[in-house]
């Protein structure tokens, strides 16, 4: 079987991934909430897998897949709310990373609904960009808004969880730490990440694309002066009685 470069690519970082996901499968602080964390990753991986021949991504969208499931795999070990982070940070500089901010709450899970709109934005932009031909400011503002739609469905499927797995599986599981307003800054957080990460990109393809700003332009022209909703109805109604 002939791999393409970004197969082969992929399949270094699945391999790395693969033993980063089995060292921290070995003993997890909560298995039970470890195993719901983890049903995500079994779909995704999969499906990585499966499209890499007829959709292979970016060496950089692989890259940035990555790094968030490697970031993810650290918070299902421990569970999100007990990521030692702190005290990791402590060892090597003498003081906590929360006493510089003066925060008293573990904030792993804040960094990683931040980095799924940083990390993810992007590879949601190259598969809009190559499957459904997206171009000019909907290139930058689809990717941004199926990163926020996500997040918020995410949350939806988090409370789901709590109401199926009661007690203190479902506490670990959402890990709101008493904030209630938890999911809102979760979503927050990923949509600024999604932002940062479309700024960016919109920032390089102004420098280095030619005809950046005919794009964007272009990108707003109206396509079909025709009219939908009642009017397309009776159009296709036309249509299929004239068949």
């Amino acid at each position: 079987m002939n791999l393409s470069t970004y197969q082969k690519y992929a399949l270094k970082l699945g391999i790395i991934f693969a033993v980063i996901f089995l060292a921290l499968a070995i003993n997890p602080i909560d298995r039970h909430d470890w195993m719901i964390e983890n049903l995500l990753v079994l779909i995704i991986i999969p499906v990585l897998i499966f499209s890499s021949k007829k959709l292979p991504l970016s060496k950089i969208s692989y890259t940035l897949i990555f790094l968030f499931l490697c970031l993810h795999e650290v918070g299902s070990h421990y569970t999100y709310a007990n990521v030692p982070y702190d005290q990791w940070f402590e060892s090597l500089f003498g003081r906590s990373f929360n006493s510089f901010f003066g925060w008293e709450r573990n904030h792993f899970d804040r960094l990683v609904h931040f980095s799924y709109g940083l990390f993810l934005a992007y590879p949601i932009r190259e598969m809009f960009h190559r499957v459904a031909n997206v171009s000019g400011f909907w290139g930058y503002f689809l990717p941004l808004d199926v990163t926020m739609s996500s997040s918020m469905l995410f949350e939806l499927f988090e409370w789901a969880a709590v109401e199926v797995f009661a007690g203190d599986l479902g506490v670990a599981y959402l890990g709101t730490q008493g904030d209630i307003w938890d999911a809102h800054k979760d979503m927050g957080l990923a949509s600024i990440g999604a932002v940062i990460a479309m700024l960016v990109t919109a920032i390089i393809n102004s420098r280095l694309q030619r005809d950046f700003a005919k794009e964007m332009s272009d990108s707003f022209k109206i396509k079909n002066k025709e009219p939908l909703g009642e009017a397309e109805i009776k159009r296709m109604i036309n249509k299929k009685n004239n068949e």
